[in-house]
């Protein structure tokens, strides 16, 4: 299925888009505490969606490798603000809402959101998938090895594209069951992976095509980037590029990502080569 239905309006993904990333956190491994007042926060989503950005992910829980757990209060505190802000600002605007807390997820939703991106793919919220069917909304499903405290340290899978094929496979069938029917995936790039890891997902993307569902790509800036090439963060973004063309070119629907321009720039290009 190559559409998704958001606050009524049917997106196509046939045709790629980029999901702008909006972190309200101060934590955060590249943006963390950039946009902590309304005027950034406005700003940011301005130019996102000038540059091309269909989506705009909206995040108030710091998934990076590491971070500190906070309570479903101050992530609540810290979001709904935000989404009533860009709400008002931007009626038509399509968020968002990245957190695995199903009660975040179905205040959000009621509070003008059209989307739910849950890294934790239910696993850490039996009541996800209950509140998803409820609200019938897109889900995007993200596979994570342990939670954001312990993901980085020694995950091991048997083969971790076959692994994380199966787990989808039985996660959409569980969805499905309860029916949901807009699902999006996400391998989970650098969510409890190696660095080795993250290139087998990258270079066997194209096989999560036939879980017949949209796939999403979350690559920008992260570790698995910026460390081999001996740089940081902060300059990973011509490393972010090639890696969401190779993951156009498998495949993928939507680029989840920091820099709209650069992304929505490589769709055009890639969208060349099918004329």
């Amino acid at each position: 299925m190559k559409s998704i239905n958001c606050n009524g309006a049917l997106i196509d993904l046939s045709s790629p888009k980029v999901m702008g990333i909006l972190n309200c956190t101060p934590d955060s491994f590249f943006d963390g505490g950039k946009y902590s007042n309304s005027n950034a926060i406005v700003n940011q989503v301005e130019k996102m969606l000038s540059e091309g950005a269909t989506f705009i992910d909206v995040g108030a829980y710091s998934s990076r490798p590491g971070a500190k757990h906070i309570s479903e209060e101050e992530e609540l505190n810290r979001i709904l603000p935000v989404i009533k802000l860009l709400i008002s600002e931007f009626p038509s605007i399509l968020i968002s809402v990245d957190t695995f807390r199903s009660d975040i997820a179905n205040q959000c939703i009621h509070n003008g959101s059209c989307m739910v991106n849950d890294i934790s793919g239910g696993e850490m919220d039996e009541n996800m998938f209950p509140i998803i069917a409820q609200l019938q909304v897109p889900y995007i499903i993200m596979h994570m090895q342990g939670t954001p405290q312990n993901m980085h340290k020694n995950p091991i899978y048997n083969d971790v594209v076959s692994d994380l094929l199966y787990y989808f496979s039985k996660k959409i069938a569980e969805l499905r069951e309860l029916g949901i029917n807009d699902i999006m995936t996400d391998v989970g790039f650098g969510f409890g992976k190696s660095i080795s890891h993250n290139y087998q997902l990258l270079k066997h993307l194209a096989l999560f095509k036939n879980l017949e569902i949209p796939i999403l790509a979350g690559l920008s800036r992260k570790g698995m980037l910026y460390k081999p090439l001996n740089i940081n963060a902060e300059s990973a973004l011509n490393a972010t590029t090639s890696a969401n063309t190779i993951a156009l070119l498998n495949g993928a629907s939507i680029l989840r990502v920091h820099d709209v321009k650069e992304a929505f720039e490589a769709i055009k290009i890639v969208d060349l080569l099918k004329q």
